[in-house]
């Protein structure tokens, strides 16, 4: 079979597809009708079945190497989350301070990084050991090495029926070289135009030796990269990025209690200052400044603590607090990262009928990432509960305490600490041993896998809850509860105190190391697995225009998951950490068959159903079914129906439990008239695991058409929907808040009557919700056009996703619209669902230079929770309005340059230019995976960033 305009379609690579593409395409009309080659059978992602033509019922995007170099990103992952069909949930590296920092996962379609499959050559990985969000396990995609890399396939619909759980959104299948001869050394720099986030990328390919004429082949491939970090305040002068405090844009200071020390007179609520704020023992509605010379039943005063010996932050709190911005001084826009990926492949062809093969994977990684100092206040919570740190005090015979004599609250930003740090090393491997042949006509393969993830995270600068309480009120109970827990303060002298703020210099090392000690956690994953596969074709069937392609398999692996504590946590004495642990086993067996039936007019069909039985969650039936007409060589119409599953995770239904954090207002205490308690706020957010929980369940449809009006032009539009029920989330905070699931600080009211105090925490379970519905449209169409006189191509590729509706249903029947709206902030740090995402690609070629300019476009979102929201704008201004103007967040375009050129066969030198006008990212108040902008804008808030490098092959 003959490849056709149609398989070029499909085939056609992102952003404009490959140098030997571009070079097709570019050809004189008489070289194009020389008698065509035939066209190797290959695998497509989606299908078990190898074909010769490249395009199938089912829509796919490939991206090779070349693509990757064209864009300019540094990483797979990097360039896979600026697709337009990557959307919420995706888990950027640059979230330095999630629950699983060190790591990056897409999100196809939205439906977040646990429900988008990812695969290296077609088969598993471990997941990476830290789930995001503690709940939602995802393959970490930095463990590619990029010099290995073949292609990437995304496919972009449902693909159970081939692959069974996780694959409800779609696949990416990262596909590596299999049989390379040569050597290629490649060196890239980057620095931003600040001149730090400097990154150092330094690869080594081999390959030795030819299947066809030496009958083995051996690749190797050797990767380092090194990514410095980037600090807030070395952005400051980009508006708003980094800021808490944000009155210059027409907020108000406490909005952002925790991160500017604010203090609101009169509702018993105070900001942790640097200097501290300190109640009112004889007014429980008031907090004080320590700094506060006349400070209303002071008993001692503090000149020492004036704010201005702390910080030159503008102050002008009406309350009176010590205003600072401490993300902007603490916080990293992108954290430290240095890792080594290694990959070893080998192939030994016996004979004709049979080839062995063996692949290595070994990623090791080192990411350290900073944030805030500890408050004192933070209330956390545990599987035994909330623990409420909002009664911590400073005792009666405290020196520091303005109120000496009797035990008054404090608020503090534990700066003395010194900032709160993790370094996290993660270390991945994977080997795969299989052997692959050809007998009584079945094409068979079959291997053994075996893969595994460990991650190991210390960490600093985190308060211990018992021995804080101590040092600060050191009452009988607490020096008591101390020394039983810490051997570091049982040594201590009795009664020790913690000096703070201006006294913290009083402090001795011994008082840190047990305030402050090293504490830390580590995560496991493993994958051991066996399949075989085996396809053939079945000539000579009546009604079938050609051969009956079948395939058939089965496949067995055992599934192990860890995440061990961390230290302290399993009790709540950690001040401001969530707890997340959890634990897992399970085997999976499955069966599979798929056919591919030609028919008569040019039709082809078919189908797949698999069947995976689950040792803890049961049996689960998965068909699927195409079809594909092409009545003419430039034109075709393609459609898939698919069912999906996918199966709770450990995190969701094994032994552990989640304490997090999550943002919400407080409609009861909003309508007592508590002003503050309208907009969001930090809360605890308890879930426990639901052992009864259920696979998710989805079905799938998309219906396109393949189109190419002209020479060297191709269009493709994809409508697709996907209905996913039983959908496994943590309940809905602010409904778990309307049900009364909450605990309070009963001693934080203010004055207003029937004030029952301020939220300390949620309560939530892992539930069965009862659906999602996303539908959408893809779009993909590319123009090539040949210059006049030698001056080479022209190239314009555009790739378009708009989302109709991402609605969610509740088990109690109510509805939320996202689409276009900055939800669900439960399951995606709050980085919203863009209707529109784009991406352009602008291309020149001439001899050996190629020019590319890349355009990226997230589309506009409001600044509501879910469409229609009662409540109405997420975020107001300080006088009340809706904020940003309109309740609308902007748009955000950034222009990325390209230039390669090879002055000689063996050279190559390439540089980028990312963010080329140095777009400054919109304003976003709401969203808690970054401050003030969206993740999704991260190019918007690191700024224009160079890159030059070069490649030698020989």
């Amino acid at each position: 079979m003959t490849e056709t305009p149609i398989s070029r379609t499909i085939r056609r690579l992102f952003t404009g597809g490959s140098a030997i593409g571009l070079t097709i395409l570019a050809l004189p009309a008489l070289a194009q009708e020389v008698a065509p080659k035939p066209v190797p059978r290959v695998e497509i992602t989606g299908s078990n079945i190898r074909r010769s033509e490249a395009e199938t019922a089912s829509s796919v995007i490939t991206v090779n190497r070349a693509d990757i170099e064209r864009s300019g990103k540094a990483t797979v992952a990097e360039l896979l989350q600026t697709l337009a069909v990557d959307n919420q949930g995706s888990v950027p590296t640059t979230f330095g301070n999630g629950f699983a920092a060190g790591a990056s996962g897409i999100s196809l379609r939205g439906l977040g990084a646990a429900s988008t499959l990812v695969l290296l050559n077609g088969r598993r990985m471990a997941p990476y050991g830290l789930a995001d969000d503690g709940q939602k396990q995802f393959t970490d995609l930095n463990v590619i090495p990029t010099d290995a890399v073949e292609r990437v396939e995304v496919l972009k619909d449902g693909a159970s029926a081939i692959y069974g759980s996780d694959a409800i959104a779609g696949v990416v299948n990262i596909i590596l070289r299999r049989d390379f001869q040569g050597n290629t050394v490649r060196f890239s720099r980057g620095a931003s135009d600040d001149w730090d986030g400097k990154r150092m990328n330094v690869a080594f390919t081999k390959g030795i030796g030819s299947l066809d004429t030496d009958r083995y082949n051996v690749l190797f491939s050797i990767e380092y990269k090194k990514f410095d970090e980037i600090w807030y305040r070395d952005r400051a002068d980009r508006d708003w990025i980094g800021r808490n405090d944000l009155r210059r844009w027409g907020y108000s200071a406490d909005q952002a209690l925790g991160g500017t020390g604010a203090i609101l007179p009169g509702t018993g609520t105070a900001g942790n200052a640097i200097n501290g704020n300190v109640r009112n023992p004889a007014d429980p509605t008031n907090y004080y400044n320590r700094g506060n010379l006349a400070g209303p039943g002071f008993t001692r005063t503090f000149p020492g603590a004036a704010c201005s010996n702390f910080t030159s932050h503008p102050q002008g709190d009406p309350g009176g607090g010590c205003l600072i911005d401490a993300s902007l001084q603490y916080n990293q826009i992108e954290p430290k990262q240095e890792n080594l990926s290694f990959f070893l492949r080998g192939t030994m062809q016996l004979n004709p009928a049979l080839q062995l093969y063996s692949e290595f994977n070994w990623y090791t990684s080192q990411t350290d990432t900073a944030t805030t100092p500890s408050s004192v206040s933070a209330s956390v919570g545990f599987p035994g509960g909330p623990v409420n740190n909002a009664v911590v005090q400073l005792g009666a015979n405290h020196p520091d305490n303005p109120y000496f004599g009797t035990a008054a609250r404090i608020r503090y930003l534990a700066a003395d600490v010194g900032p709160r740090v993790s370094n996290i090393d993660s270390n991945f491997l994977r080997w795969l041993g299989g052997a692959r042949g050809t007998n009584y006509g079945w094409d068979w393969d079959s291997s053994l896998l075996f893969s595994h993830n460990h991650v190991n995270n210390n960490q600093n600068g985190f308060l211990q809850r018992d021995v804080a309480f101590a040092l600060l009120n050191p009452t009988p109970a607490n020096i008591a509860a101390a020394a039983v827990n810490s051997p570091a303060y049982a040594a201590l002298p009795l009664g020790t105190f913690w000096r703070i703020a201006e006294n913290a210099g009083l402090n001795s090392p011994a008082v840190y190391a047990a305030l402050s000690p090293t504490i830390g956690n580590r995560a496991n994953t493993k994958i051991g697995q066996i399949d075989f596969k085996a396809t053939r074709e079945f000539g000579g069937i009546p009604y079938l225009a050609g051969n009956l392609g079948l395939a058939l398999g089965t496949e067995f692996r055992h599934e192990m998951t860890e995440l061990m504590p961390t230290t302290g946590t399993e009790r709540g004495n950690v001040i401001g950490l969530g707890y997340s642990a959890y634990s897992g086993a399970r085997n999976v067996f499955a069966l599979y068959g798929e056919g591919l039936a030609p028919l008569p007019f040019n039709v082809e069909a078919s189908a797949a159903l698999r069947y995976d039985h689950f040792t803890d969650v049961g049996s689960s039936y998965t068909p699927k079914f195409g079809l594909k007409w092409t009545p003419v060589r430039e034109f075709a119409l393609r459609g898939t129906f698919a069912r999906g599953f996918r199966a709770p995770s450990p995190a969701e239904n094994g032994v552990g439990g989640l304490a997090a954090f999550s943002t919400a207002a407080d409609p009861a205490r909003c309508a007592l008239g508590v002003t503050n308690a309208c907009n969001p706020a930090s809360v605890a957010l308890i879930t426990s695991p639901n052992p009864n929980l259920s696979p998710e369940r989805s079905k799938s449809y998309t219906l396109g058409v393949i189109w190419d009006p002209l020479p060297r032009t191709s269009i493709s539009v994809d409508y697709w929907k996907i209905k996913r029920k039983n959908e496994i989330n943590q309940e809905q905070v602010d409904a778990a808040i309307a049900a009364g699931s909450v605990a309070r600080d009963p001693g934080s009211v203010s004055g207003i009557p029937g004030d029952p105090g301020q939220i300390t925490a949620v309560l939530t379970r892992y539930v069965n919700s009862a659906q999602s519905k996303v539908r959408g449209l893809d779009v993909d169409a590319r123009y090539n056009h040949r210059l006049p006189d030698a001056w080479g191509n022209a190239t314009f590729d555009v790739k378009y996703t708009h989302i109709f509706e991402w609605l969610r249903t509740e088990q109690d029947g109510t509805s939320r619209e996202f689409a276009g709206t900055h939800g669900n902030c439960d399951v995606t740090n709050c980085t919203g669902t863009p209707a529109d995402r784009v991406n352009m690609r602008f291309g020149w070629d001439r001899n050996n230079l190629r020019v590319s300019a890349n355009v990226n476009y997230r589309g506009v979102l409001e600044n509501r929770f879910f469409r229609g929201d009662p409540s109405g704008c997420a975020v107001t201004f300080a006088n009340g309005a809706d904020a940003p103007n309109g309740c609308e967040l902007a748009s955000f375009t950034t222009v990325d340059l390209v230039v390669r050129w090879k002055p000689q066969q063996r050279w190559e030198v390439f540089g980028s230019v990312q963010n080329l006008f140095d777009k400054i990212a919109p304003l976003d108040p709401l969203t808690y995976g970054a401050q003030a902008y969206n993740p999704l804008d991260y190019e918007g808030a690191r700024g224009r960033y160079f890159t030059l490098g070069a490649r030698y092959s020989f």
